[in-house]
């Protein structure tokens, strides 16, 4: 035992603690990488499934927040979760509804995919009929 008194034992047992508790919220302040650090960091590949997927993250949070204040305003006891699926109970009531916005982001991919086909081909027969009438006017021996 040293010969301080209690109470200034106990205040370096604070001021330690306070000190160490101090220390790791700065590390972590300083030390953690930002949302757009961490997305910098991604491979190329990784940061493009990230943004190709960012939609529909943020589809599935509205549907989410739709279904939570439909659930808060209802009188239904707590445990009666609605279309959301309770981890207590068994069967996927939420899957259909993710496939769903998977589905409308594919279709959505599928039409804009389509017509980008479409205007290359227009593109593509406008130029072949015009070097067509290119060689017509011309000849064959010229």
């Amino acid at each position: 035992m040293t010969g301080l008194p209690l109470w200034a034992r106990w205040a370096r047992v604070y001021a330690t603690g306070g000190a160490i508790v101090g220390v790791g919220v700065l590390l972590y302040k300083y030390a953690s990488p930002t949302d757009e650090q961490v997305i910098a960091g991604f491979s190329p590949e990784v940061r493009a499934n990230y943004e190709k997927n960012k939609e529909l993250r943020r589809r599935e949070q509205e549907e989410l927040m739709k279904i939570v204040q439909k659930t808060a305003a209802s009188n239904d006891p707590i445990w009666m979760t609605g279309p959301l699926s309770s981890p207590f109970e068994p069967g996927k009531k939420n899957k259909d509804w993710f496939e769903e916005i998977e589905k409308k982001l594919a279709q959505d991919r599928q039409k804009q995919e389509l017509e980008k086909a479409k205007k290359e081909a227009e593109e593509f027969n406008n130029d072949s009929i015009a070097v067509q009438e290119n060689t017509k006017s011309k000849g064959w021996f010229r």
